[in-house]
């Protein structure tokens, strides 16, 4: 058995010192940790007001303006998640070593810290990875994206709070450049530094190549290039550096994109056919519109934006009827919740519910023009919801009914 431990021992050290290098230290790990915890964080915050919106438990409050906020706190999201990655590969690129390190466990405390770094990798490589192609709505994979990446953002978080509460000291005697020479000071009073707790980059501030600060201005600069050729998926005035984003404004039908056609939905026949009326009820009063009649309505246009999840968002002048004037036909209380059902059969979101601060919100429409034109059959033609703030999944397309709950 000793002979094993010795041989594993000299092994992991073998490893360990062909893979070494002076840039690595503590103070390193300190300050990548720092963006990278920030980066996290505002990710999960954003994430989760996302998720709220979508699955609202009935404490939440729904902000209908600005009517740009889903564009700035989806767009801040996902283009925070993509900058992420070259922070996260930097990250573990300055801590692997410790993972070498023999023994494996030294104590209770070392085997909880190990444990937190364990599953904080493993699910932030998940999370960025699935997220990454959830941008591009690729789903390799037979779970549900939104769930597992809802509840991977709870264990990343929770592994995150446990791993900075152990390592707090380590932390704090690094943070800033002041308590790292103090620390070094420390480590070096009375003669020869020791090894093991000097940091390396203080062991070759005399040596050649890159310096901890050039390592760092190139992880900056690396980390603003991806923000700025991805964001201009989510942010107008990024647009025209959008190199590497899978959607780009001012595109597909009617100068919007789209997210599904209505031949992936199956709508296409019953949206097109001359029997399509809009079904709108409260409690057994009920009322039916064909197009021409909805037509005949007041009609209100507004500018507003559609935000997807997946991180794009668009811009554009919407022209239709009030919710609250559809619904004030059938007597329904200003205070009502409504469903809102698409002729899409099948789909997660075939329909959607509509909170009262929305449904009596001026600028909630059923839309029936974009852009002056009537909508495309891909943009939900013959009817559609638009509301600003809300998710665009929730902006449900080809409407056909409308009810009180």
């Amino acid at each position: 058995m000793d002979r094993l431990t010795t041989f594993l021992q000299q092994r992991m050290e073998a490893v360990n010192g062909r893979f070494s290098s002076p840039l690595r230290s503590r103070r390193l790990t300190v300050v990548l940790g720092r963006w990278l915890g920030l980066a996290f964080t505002v990710c999960f915050l954003t994430g989760l007001f996302s998720h709220l919106l979508q699955d609202p438990p009935a404490w939440m409050l729904f902000l209908t303006r600005p009517v740009w906020l889903y564009v700035a706190t989806q767009g801040i999201h996902v283009t925070t998640g993509i900058a992420s990655i070259p922070l996260l590969v930097a990250k573990l690129w300055s801590v692997y070593p410790e993972l070498l390190r023999w023994p494996p466990l030294k104590s209770v405390v070392h085997g909880l810290e190990r444990a937190s770094i364990a599953l904080f990798v493993a699910a932030s490589l998940v999370e960025v990875t699935i997220g990454l192609l959830n941008t591009f709505q690729w789903y390799p994979w037979p779970f549900s994206f939104r769930d597992v990446h809802y509840w991977l953002a709870w264990v990343i978080i929770g592994s995150l709070a446990l791993h900075i509460a152990v390592k707090m000291p380590l932390i704090l005697a690094h943070w800033s450049r002041r308590s790292d020479a103090a620390t070094i000071a420390a480590a070096t009073e009375g003669g020869v530094p020791d090894s093991k707790t000097l940091p390396a980059a203080a062991k070759a501030r005399t040596g050649h190549g890159w310096s901890r600060r050039g390592f760092l201005a190139a992880i900056t600069a690396g980390t603003g290039v991806v923000v700025l050729t991805t964001g201009g998926q989510s942010f107008a005035w990024l647009s025209s550096l959008n190199l590497f984003a899978p959607r780009r404004m001012d595109t597909g039908p009617q100068a919007v994109p789209i997210n599904r056609t209505a031949a992936q939905a199956g709508v296409a026949d019953a949206a097109l056919g001359p029997d399509w009326v809009l079904t709108v009820s409260s409690g057994s009063v009920q009322k039916t519109f064909t197009l021409a009649q909805l037509a005949a309505l007041p009609q209100y246009s507004y500018g507003l934006p559609i935000a997807c999840v997946e991180g794009w968002s668009q811009g554009a002048q919407w022209r239709g009827v009030r919710v609250r004037d559809l619904m004030a036909t059938v007597g329904a209380p200003a205070d009502a919740e409504l469903q809102i059902s698409s002729m899409e059969k099948g789909g997660v979101y075939g329909r959607s519910f509509m909170p009262a601060a929305y449904s009596q919100d001026e600028q909630t429409l059923l839309a029936l023009e974009l852009n002056g034109e009537p909508l495309d059959l891909d943009h939900g033609y013959p009817a559609r919801i638009i509301a600003p703030g809300r998710p665009g999944v929730l902006q449900t397309k080809w409407v056909h009914k409308v009810e009180v709950i």
